[in-house]
């Protein structure tokens, strides 16, 4: 297939560009590189040392033999550009990664919660749009969160989905329909998700585009095999309050000597995927489109669920770091359960990657090797969800 990767220079598009080159699919990266534009807004660098794209793209070649493209297109505001690829660029299949990710930068103030939900939602419908436009049968494979659905107690095993319901009639029957699961966004950054669900699904109704939306938990881990062939290939490593992830975040703490920063109780439950697990799925998706006039294919991309206050437990014992707690900027539940149904990669194949040591080990070594490329002051997470956390006491680790 040639396949474009849109936000192909991001933690999730890099390592699913080369694990897609390195199956043998014809990639091209589309990219604005607004990411790297946003570290230097925030002064808080990758971890790991990060190469231009030329760099990277010339590296892989170098490594693997093969040949990935490069379009720099903002997709949110050029229609015409994304319009041109998709017409003429005989592409055959889309990874939309080309959305801001990071629910706490989309909180720290009106104007990212303007620009997340320009950029987001006009990516996503420049995207549809242009694929009805340009005629062609172009599958889209959709990086979502399984943060649509919220972070409450539900009672019961989120569907993929998908929701079966009973509506009671005024005749007294009872019809039987099948819904969205109801979504319930925690941050602006969620709830542009939650706006591409519909977007997809008006898009699948009326114009019979064929879509799947990986409903992602929280990604861990940084190399792939594709990514650790050569330095300059190494993937991002977020470790700031604002981008990153809270499992990264307490291995590089820990590797620092810093403590590990738990917000509020640590009882959110929260569901994880390995890096080496979420591009296998990006693989499996594309592998198992659905046909022309389908339903959105909705997949929980997720392999475990864990509470925060446990995660950071788990690694104090097996690195000797302290545990501190402090203040949730996010308005949320301060316990929840979180139980998934996951079958779908299950069945078309995916064995999971689970927490191990050694994995853990293994994220602590590249953290541990690039220490001292960290700016500690960056680590405590600062934008808030409320005014009357901004009123209160500033959140800062002693």
């Amino acid at each position: 297939m040639k396949i474009a990767i849109l936000g192909g220079d991001g933690f999730c598009g890099w390592p699913a560009s080369l694990h897609l080159s390195d199956l043998g699919h014809d990639v091209v990266i589309v990219d604005n590189l607004s990411r790297r534009a946003i570290d230097t807004e925030l002064g808080a660098e990758s971890l790991t040392p990060i190469r231009s794209i030329t760099e990277r793209i010339d590296a892989w070649a170098e490594v693997s033999g093969r040949t990935i493209g490069f379009h720099h297109i903002d997709i949110a505001q050029d229609y015409d550009a994304l319009l041109d690829l998709l017409t003429y660029g005989e592409i055959d299949a889309v990874v939309h990664f080309a959305e801001q990710r990071a629910a706490p930068y989309s909180m720290k103030n009106s104007r990212n919660k303007r620009y997340t939900v320009d950029n987001n939602i006009n990516a996503t419908h420049n995207l549809l749009a242009a694929i009805v436009e340009s005629g062609r049968d172009i599958h889209v494979a959709h990086l979502g969160t399984m943060g649509a659905y919220g972070y409450g107690t539900a009672g019961m095993k989120i569907p993929e989905g998908y929701l079966d319901i009973e509506v009671p009639t005024d005749s007294g029957e009872r019809v039987g329909q099948e819904i969205l699961y109801p979504s319930n966004p925690g941050s602006i950054y969620h709830m542009t998700k939650v706006l591409d669900q519909h977007l997809f699904a008006y898009y699948a109704k009326n114009d019979s585009l064929r879509i799947t939306d990986l409903h992602q938990g929280i990604i861990w881990g940084t190399n792939t095999e594709q990514t650790a062939r050569d330095e300059r290939l190494i993937n991002r490593f977020d470790y700031d309050g604002d981008y990153g992830t809270v499992l990264n975040r307490f291995l590089m703490q820990s590797a620092v000597g810093y403590p590990l920063t738990v917000h509020g109780t640590g009882g959110q439950t929260r569901a994880f995927i390995h890096i080496t697990d979420m591009v296998r799925c990006i693989q499996l998706a594309l592998e198992n489109p659905p046909a022309a006039g389908d339903r959105v294919k909705i997949f929980n991309q997720m392999t475990e669920t864990h509470r925060v206050r446990d995660l950071a437990r788990l690694i104090a014992e097996v690195s000797g770091a302290t545990v501190e707690m402090v203040p949730n900027p996010r308005k949320e539940s301060a316990e929840n359960e979180l139980h998934v149904v996951n079958d779908a990669f299950l069945d078309l194949g995916l064995e999971p990657t689970t927490l191990s040591e050694g994995l853990l080990h293994e994220v602590e070594d590249i953290a541990r090797r690039y220490a001292d490329r960290a700016d500690l002051s960056k680590i405590p997470a600062t934008s808030l969800w409320t005014k009357e956390q901004a009123a209160g006491a500033p959140l800062t680790v002693g």
